[in-house]
């Protein structure tokens, strides 16, 4: 175990960690997009972006790793194995935020756009300074909770060839011959990563607690 602790901590470091943060980030705002196109956006735009929420959220996101990668290059289209990971986890991402940022910006109280309106705010203003610090907060435990999530769901692009921690676990397996073991580590690790996360989104939600002490910039 411990000659194999540091090639999957630095598998994880070097790919796991990278591809959910970048994943997350690009997904969080093509679910922004997507929530606000289906609240506010003209009919047809609204229906496609409800067809693309409904499309990816009743696929596997194993089936959408591996048609980007595997079926793609049959029409000519050929997507290197971290670039097709970060497509396909962006896209889930994107899809299953933009129901949690849908739930939080329509449960802000409608006379809080009324109130920004009657002080002269456009309707991007009163977005931007009255309804989305106020959503953030209603959001941000399922967002974390989505994010750490996608750590864990990370391992999938091993199917794809991404040398992330499961795949490195597995080569070592393939060396070793001692699965038990390994696979067990590679649990362990994840678990630290979903530990830290965890207090990290604590941390956050304390921080966010109250929607006066977000706006004043209070600890």
């Amino acid at each position: 175990m411990l000659d194999s602790l540091w090639p999957l901590v630095r598998a994880g470091l070097v790919f796991t960690i990278p591809l959910a943060l970048l994943s997350f980030a690009f997904g969080l705002a093509l679910g922004f997009a997507t929530a606000v196109a289906r609240l506010f956006a003209p009919a047809p735009i609204a229906a496609v972006a409800r067809f693309y929420v409904w499309f990816i959220r009743g696929t596997p996101l194993l089936v959408q790793l591996f048609v980007i990668f595997y079926g793609l290059p049959s029409v000519g289209i050929l997507i290197d194995a971290f670039p097709a990971a970060l497509i396909g986890f962006s896209l889930s991402v994107g899809a299953y935020t933009s129901e949690i940022i849908r739930a939080a910006l329509s449960s802000i109280p409608k006379g809080q756009w009324e109130a920004a309106f009657s002080i002269g705010m456009t309707r991007r203003q009163a977005m931007a300074r009255t309804i989305v610090p106020q959503a953030v907060r209603v959001a941000l435990p399922p967002l974390g909770n989505s994010f750490i999530s996608l750590v864990k769901d990370t391992s999938l692009a091993a199917a794809i060839t991404v040398p992330e921690l499961f795949q490195q676990a597995q080569r070592v397996v393939a060396v070793t011959y001692e699965p038990l073991v390994l696979y067990i580590e590679a649990a362990l690790l994840y678990l630290v990563f979903s530990s830290v996360l965890s207090a990290l989104q604590a941390r956050l939600e304390r921080r966010f607690a109250t929607y006066g002490g977000y706006l004043e910039g209070r600890p």
